[in-house]
């Protein structure tokens, strides 16, 4: 039976990644036209757009989303999105469906050049992008990060476990870039989310793709960061967030 899924998988991923390579280099020109025309509203709109469309490109799968949002928060204030991390498609969804708190990424410097639509909002769109083999980078970078969310009240985004859980077994949390973050926004609140499933999505690496996966996401309720001390939230959010991947 899986053999069968995954070669009836191969004909539909092409299709996809034929939408999707449609996709990106569609809205690289439509965000630089925001982003250098018309401003940050405009080209946040554009990103939010994009992930939408790509939200739908998998769709063309089969794919499915459950998304339960248990959280509010008072207006103006920065946050933090702490997740688990299981494929690259956790991205879009949280880019979506939390788009009122305006997230940015923290990523990896290698994602910053030679990917149309992704590289330049990543670097353009608020997201800072990290050399992992060089800490003292990462934290100057962090640093600055907390400042921008501090001052424009946005959100960012990180997750904690380093590389993406290829089974859906959550790793432990890698805590300096939460220790950082935390220190520097105690007056901020952090959202944990919990993604099922997005691994299955990757299963066999980037290609094929598996068909009929039911991607689940859910924000659980906003905890102020000035409320804990900093270890004890760190390990508050992790608790929160592995209590809702399935077993």
């Amino acid at each position: 039976m899986k053999a069968l899924q995954k070669i009836i998988s191969y004909p539909f991923s092409v299709l996809f990644y034929l939408l999707f390579g449609i996709t990106i280099l569609v809205f690289h020109p439509i965000q630089w036209i925001c982003f250098n025309w018309i401003g940050y509203e405009a080209h946040k709109k554009s990103v939010d757009y994009l992930n939408w469309t790509l939200l739908r490109c998998l769709n063309v799968l089969g794919t499915t989303f459950h998304i339960d949002i248990n959280t509010s928060l008072p207006n103006n204030v920065p946050i933090i999105i702490v997740s688990n991390h299981q494929s690259m498609w956790d991205i879009s969804p949280i880019v979506w469906y939390l788009r009122k708190y305006h997230p940015k990424f923290i990523s990896k410097v290698e994602l910053g050049k030679g990917i149309p639509s992704i590289s330049y909002n990543l670097r353009h769109g608020g997201s800072i992008l990290i050399d992992r083999k060089n800490p003292r980078q990462a934290i100057v970078e962090m640093v600055k990060f907390s400042k921008y969310l501090q001052k424009f009240n946005r959100s960012g985004v990180i997750f904690p476990e380093g590389t993406r859980s290829k089974t859906g077994i959550p790793k432990p949390f890698k805590r300096t870039g939460l220790q950082t973050l935390f220190k520097k926004m105690p007056e901020g609140y952090v959202i944990p989310v919990t993604f099922n499933n997005s691994w299955k999505l990757q299963r066999w690496g980037m290609f094929p793709i598996q068909m009929g996966v039911r991607l689940e996401m859910t924000a659980h309720p906003a905890i102020k960061i000035g409320d804990y001390e900093v270890e004890t939230l760190i390990d508050k959010v992790e608790a929160t967030i592995i209590s809702k991947i399935h077993k």
